[in-house]
């Protein structure tokens, strides 16, 4: 590989966090320029970004290692002074979002929480052929993640939580949620909704994925 295709994620200095070494010849904090540093720490200076920056700080340097993720969410959300908290859940996740609203509740959160499956929308209606699903897990209703967005601003929540919606519906509900999102659960249902696993077990489990095209060979 040129060294033009190297990123952050091949970096072995780490200089950036610690600064008790030399940047690499890829890295993009040694080819920011001093106009492009300013640019990005101006918008930090927008009073939303601001806050939300100075408060998520706050949050992990209080509690680190201390802190569930609902608990630091929760926090976030309180020290944030957001009041309607919005749940874009997966249907197939409702009783862990029913869990967390009781828990925003009891922090004095009002809660209003929207399922992947609102509309009730027969997927051919967007132009997915019906052999993609007959005879399969998921069925005929779509998921309308740019409903549960539209729903909840309607609704006017001050912060938006996804918990388990699938891969490329979160982007959509991201794409059009106009209230500031966070994700307390990825969907994984093979893994138990902790889709780092397969990362840790590359070396054996999971090998497959380091193949190429992350297949076995047949």
């Amino acid at each position: 590989m040129s060294q033009k295709e190297f990123s952050c994620v091949d970096c072995g200095a780490i200089n950036c966090n610690k600064r008790d070494s030399v940047y690499p010849e890829f890295c993009p904090t040694a080819e920011l320029t001093e106009e492009e540093r300013q640019a990005v720490l101006e918008l930090y200076g927008e009073p939303e970004n601001h806050r939300m920056a100075v408060t998520a700080a706050a949050v992990e340097a209080d509690f680190y290692l201390k802190y569930t993720r609902v608990e630091e969410t929760v926090e976030f959300a309180r020290r944030m002074g957001y009041r309607k908290i919005g749940i874009a859940t997966c249907v197939g996740l409702l009783e862990e979002s029913r869990v967390f609203a009781r828990i925003l509740r009891k922090n004095g959160f009002e809660v209003c929480g929207v399922v992947c499956k609102a509309g009730s929308v027969d997927k051919t209606e967007i132009g997915i052929p019906e052999e993609a699903y007959l005879g399969k897990g998921p069925g005929p209703v779509m998921c309308n993640p740019i409903l549960q967005a539209k729903l909840l601003n309607k609704e006017g929540t001050d912060f938006n939580v996804v918990i388990g919606l699938c891969v490329g519906h979160d982007s959509l509900f991201y794409k059009y949620s106009e209230a500031p999102v966070t994700t307390l659960i990825a969907k994984d249902r093979v893994l138990g909704h902790n889709p780092a696993a397969a990362l840790y077990q590359c070396g054996s489990y999971y090998s497959r994925l380091l193949k190429d095209g992350g297949k076995e060979k047949e």
